[in-house]
């Protein structure tokens, strides 16, 4: 998909595509990470961290308690 900026008061926008707001899960209030590799643009919506955290905390509790039996129920 190639898009071109829009004059936006003295700026210029980047009109995204609905589609790819929905896919991604964006809202009108989703805070945004603009980063660059150098040659490229990346937008991405700003993951919660703490939220993050905590679930991989859960993850590795889950594994440590239940994944002997995993395991044995998977095979």
């Amino acid at each position: 998909m190639i898009k071109r900026l829009t004059k936006h008061g003295n700026s210029l926008a980047l009109v995204i595509d609905r589609s790819i707001l929905e896919l991604l899960n964006i809202k009108p209030d989703t805070p945004l990470s603009l980063t660059t590799d150098g040659k490229c643009l990346i937008v991405s919506p700003v993951t919660d961290r703490q939220r993050e955290k905590r679930f991989r905390a859960a993850l590795e509790e889950g594994n440590r308690r239940y994944g002997k039996m995993l395991k044995r129920l998977a095979g």
